[in-house]
């Protein structure tokens, strides 16, 4: 990635470590039916809001690289046309928000994640990864939630290739945890053998994030 500082701090990012510190939004709800959608303290949304540290990158399908190492058999980089080569999947999911918004039945088209695990083989060791953005932001996430088998790297949203302001050209999508954890503009995967805070981690949030459990912060 040619782009990897992070943006001055901006208002967002001072809110969110106040809410961080308060522990804002969060209702102590602990019971989930099997029906329930909606994890506690969300609302649904129709729009897409755009949250981000300040900074888009302009990142053209022709400069994106996506490139994948530490703890695996086979590091790579994939260039846009090898990536449009990977098996593609189509995929609906909710997804939601720690600043409270949910939003249902998103349409995506990308890569699932299990079959890029297939391309570079994880070792024994490995457990988590590290997510890195263009913009400079980073996210951990465990490898258990990576894998799952909703999880895609996706490149279009509702049919349409997916816009700069919601992290194309290509961003991660992992459903059952908040979307932070899926990293816009993304541009590299480190498989680590331990578990590492990222950008937002480092400022008070969880470093799992489930939905459902209120995994807002730390």
């Amino acid at each position: 990635m040619d782009d990897d500082k992070l943006p001055p701090e901006t208002k967002l990012t001072r809110t969110k470590r106040i809410w961080a510190d308060a522990h804002k939004f969060i209702t102590g709800k602990t019971e989930r039916s099997d029906d329930e959608r909606l994890p506690p303290g969300q609302h649904v949304v129709n729009d897409w809001p755009v949250l981000d540290l300040g900074k888009q990158p302009d990142i053209s399908r022709d400069r994106w690289k996506l490139r994948i190492g530490g703890m695996v058999d086979q590091p790579l980089t994939l260039d846009w046309a090898a990536f449009m080569e990977l098996p593609q999947t189509q995929a609906r999911s909710d997804i939601h928000c720690v600043t409270t918004w949910s939003r249902y039945d998103n349409e995506w088209t990308g890569v699932a994640t299990r079959d890029l695990l297939d391309l570079v083989g994880p070792r024994d060791e490995a457990s988590h990864l590290m997510l890195h953005g263009y913009d400079g932001y980073t996210t951990n996430v465990p490898l258990a939630d990576f894998a799952v088998a909703d999880a895609i790297i996706v490149h279009s949203w509702q049919g349409e290739p997916l816009t700069r302001e919601h992290g194309g050209p290509v961003r991660l999508v992992i459903p059952h945890l908040y979307f932070w954890k899926s990293a816009k503009w993304l541009g590299g995967i480190d498989f680590l053998g331990a578990d590492k805070a990222g950008f937002w981690e480092e400022n008070g949030y969880h470093m799992r994030g489930d939905p459902w459990a209120e995994e807002r912060y730390s």
